[in-house]
């Protein structure tokens, strides 16, 4: 973005170069020549200011050239990929064959390589036939999602990422053996003994207990911690557990009401983001008597020390 600023200036006009520019998107910006960590529509009495203000010093976020962040605007897929770029250093789990592009990302897009780089790490997807859908808006349990699925986190536990319906369905899957009664008839002394076996064997009742609690922990993180869990997606389930459990979401005015389907704003994926460094150890966790903290949703089990 820099070499292509650097190209463009030479004979355009300034008004030219702003259009380019927030054409670009405010996170790939000229305004990372001179960093801004504050903003005049981010007062200190912002919820997010926090957040905002930590990413800006760290220039994982910037603000836009009229100086704004912007907090309320959503983002788009294209600004969330760049996001992503910055904030997190993750090995590429696949790769894009050589020439390979999204139909609608066309060559020489600011966002080419965050969306290469996003999909190669595991962040992102594209859409069926090709496409990535740049400035499509990010929904809030998509971002989580993305953030949850590309740095692998679990919650220190692999069993919120099995809803509990998902783990039904296969199980019943299973049943509809179908044998003749005749063979039946001849199996069934056979059966008989290896349940009668099994039974008492503590190995499998251990077995038995641990697939249960694989199967639960997600949805009843889910729908003990939000009002609204019947609004997030089957697919998401387990990722939001997983995000909860790290105290990585953050719900703005109500900790309870995660509004999964509503566009996430820049002010909230700062702070999705945020909280997701802290949850690996890399960035500092907000204080707990600063406002901004007690919108950091919280399961029963988690100690705020902890964080």
């Amino acid at each position: 973005m820099t070499n292509l600023l650097k190209t463009l200036s030479v004979g355009a006009p300034l008004p030219a170069l702003c259009i380019i520019v927030l054409a670009a998107g405010a996170l790939e910006s000229h305004a990372q020549t001179s960093r801004q960590t504050t903003f005049p529509d981010v007062p200190s009495n912002y919820w997010a200011q926090p957040y905002i203000q930590r990413l800006a010093e760290r220039n994982i976020i910037t603000g836009y050239p009229d100086g704004t962040f912007r907090p309320e605007k959503s983002v788009d897929r294209d600004e969330f990929a760049a996001i992503v770029r910055k904030a997190f250093d993750v090995e590429p789990i696949r790769q894009i064959q050589s020439g390979a592009v999204y139909k609608d990302v066309p060559a020489g897009y600011w966002a080419s390589r965050p969306i290469e780089e996003a999909y190669q790490q595991g962040f992102m997807t594209g859409y069926p036939g090709g496409y990535f859908r740049p400035q499509q808006p990010v929904s809030k349990v998509e971002a989580i999602t993305s953030l949850t699925k590309g740095l692998n986190i679990t919650g220190g536990t692999s069993a919120v990422t099995v809803p509990i319906n998902q783990a039904t369905r296969r199980r019943t899957a299973r049943k509809p053996i179908f044998v003749p009664i005749a063979i039946t008839s001849l199996m069934q002394p056979i059966l008989q003994s290896k349940v009668s076996a099994a039974t008492p064997t503590p190995s499998t009742s251990t077995t038995n207990n641990q697939a249960a609690n694989l199967n639960r922990p997600a949805s009843f993180i889910i729908t003990n911690t939000y009002a609204d869990a019947n609004k997030i997606p089957q697919y998401a389930v387990g990722n939001v557990a997983a995000a909860t459990q790290s105290n990585i979401v953050v719900n703005y005015p109500n900790p309870k009401v995660l509004n999964p389907t509503k566009p996430a704003t820049r002010a909230e994926t700062a702070a999705l983001v945020y909280q997701t460094l802290v949850a690996q150890g890399r960035a500092e966790p907000l204080a707990n008597n600063l406002p901004a903290a007690k919108y950091i949703v919280r399961t029963n089990n988690t100690n705020p020390n902890n964080q």
